[in-house]
């Protein structure tokens, strides 16, 4: 899972750090080949009115099989009902939209490693 993320550029935290991350989180998608673990998901809800993807990827050996797909239609199967929200690494913005996401206009972050975010392009100049 942590190479994973890493690869992408969705999470530095360290191993026991991710484990703990996923753990608490609402629901998570994790897809396997045999042992190993391929594609992950989460979200963050309260499980009625609102709800945020994160964290969706899938390693790069199995990609363009739509296993993003598998994960993120899990997701949202988990969180019916719920506005969604997705979180995502700035290269991957348009991947969402034919999902039906929008972009929105109304959102701010508070970020840890603020410098970290706005060298990735997360955060807007």
């Amino acid at each position: 899972m942590w190479e994973i993320l890493h690869f992408y550029g969705l999470s530095d935290l360290d191993i026991d750090t991710q484990e703990k991350v996923f753990k608490s989180s609402y629901a998570v998608v994790f897809l396997m080949d045999g042992k190993k673990i391929i594609g992950v998901g989460r979200a963050i809800s309260d499980g009625i009115t609102l709800a945020t993807l994160c964290n969706i990827a899938v390693r790069d050996a199995y990609r363009g099989n739509g296993l993003g797909k598998v994960i993120l239609d899990n997701l949202l199967k988990q969180v019916e009902g719920c506005n969604v929200t997705l979180y995502t690494h700035p290269k991957h913005i348009g991947l969402y939209e034919h999902w039906g996401f929008s972009k929105l206009k109304t959102a701010y972050v508070i970020f840890n490693e603020e410098e970290h975010y706005k060298k990735e392009g997360f955060i807007e100049a």
